[in-house]
């Protein structure tokens, strides 16, 4: 058994298009980081310090999607009897809709799980992860799930978990943007509808099918008409100030398709190349500007890896 793990994972763009807590995918870049260390005489995951969250963050292991993450991994490994602390630093803003609290607990997982030495394989660490989701937003794994193995990942069922990893059109690159603006989870949550219409539904299918059928194709054309959401973004994007017009203007510059990243209020646009995600990402920042929140925005390309030990 090891004496110190480190390990990183990635932020995630979840709720692609019509696939709400079903389509998430890794994103290239800064990420959350936890080392997990061996504690002598002492048994349970201890908190020991965090890093970048201005003190936000709970340091009680059972109320932080890290702290249970390491517990559900060490009661799934077997070794309740053992002892590990945590250090963990934010490298991803929280409430943005990148997926941070995911990223938390899939890097926690895979380093404690290392740190056992490696009794589980990455997919049986999304258990885990999922219940440490469920701490603070709910029993999804479409943040978790690419967190750990990387890639864009389909959510077919959490009970029992069946996960399919779809194949990504070369070339695709995301361009994504994260303005100056919190939003809660559980206030994104709140703002969706109760029900929707059969007739909705309908649509929604549809829309996820036509996704499928493009990542499998690599129909550029199809991806694109597949990307709309008439459900989850509408009720989102009227919770983030500038939202619609940044969607719009992303479409404007070219991208394929616009969308809110997760709960928000990071926003997403696929695009073809790097060069039209540079464009869509400069005119998406500059339509939060005008609407009075500064913005950053990242690059990446859409296959990304997942966990990784540093």
């Amino acid at each position: 058994m090891s004496q110190s793990i480190t390990a990183t994972a990635p932020a995630t763009l979840a709720n692609l298009g019509s696939g709400f807590d079903v389509l998430g995918l890794a994103l290239a870049g800064d990420g959350d980081t936890v080392t997990a260390r061996r504690l002598r005489g002492a048994a349970g995951v201890h908190i020991e310090a965090i890093e970048g969250d201005d003190g936000r963050l709970p340091t009680e292991a059972a109320a932080n999607t890290a702290g249970v993450a390491a517990i559900e991994t060490l009661k799934l490994a077997g070794f309740t009897d053992v002892g590990v602390a945590l250090t963990l630093k934010k490298g991803l803003p929280l409430c943005s809709g990148l997926g941070s609290s995911a990223a938390s607990a899939a890097a926690a997982a895979f380093a404690v799980n290392q740190l056992l030495g490696g009794p589980l394989r990455k997919i049986e660490l999304v258990g885990p992860c999922v219940e440490a989701e469920a701490v603070v937003s709910g029993r999804h794994a479409d943040n978790v799930a690419p967190a750990l193995l990387g890639g864009l990942v389909l959510v077919r069922s959490l009970d029992p978990l069946d996960l399919v990893r779809l194949p990504v059109p070369e070339g695709l690159t995301l361009a994504v943007v994260t303005p100056d603006f919190d939003l809660p989870t559980a206030d994104a949550r709140a703002a969706l509808p109760d029900a929707v219409s059969l007739q909705t539904m309908v649509g929604a299918t549809a829309q996820i099918a036509a996704l499928v059928s493009a990542f499998w194709s690599g129909d550029m054309s199809l991806l694109s008409r597949g990307l709309t959401d008439s459900v989850v973004t509408p009720a989102r994007a009227a919770l983030i100030p500038g939202a619609r017009a940044a969607m719009a203007a992303a479409l404007d510059a070219g991208a394929l398709g616009s969308g809110i990243s997760g709960a928000g209020p990071s926003l997403f646009a696929l695009c073809r190349s790097n060069r039209g995600a540079r464009a869509a990402m400069d005119a998406m920042a500059e339509a939060f500007a005008d609407a009075g929140l500064p913005a950053v925005g990242r690059i990446s390309p859409a296959d990304c890896p997942g966990v990784r030990l540093i």
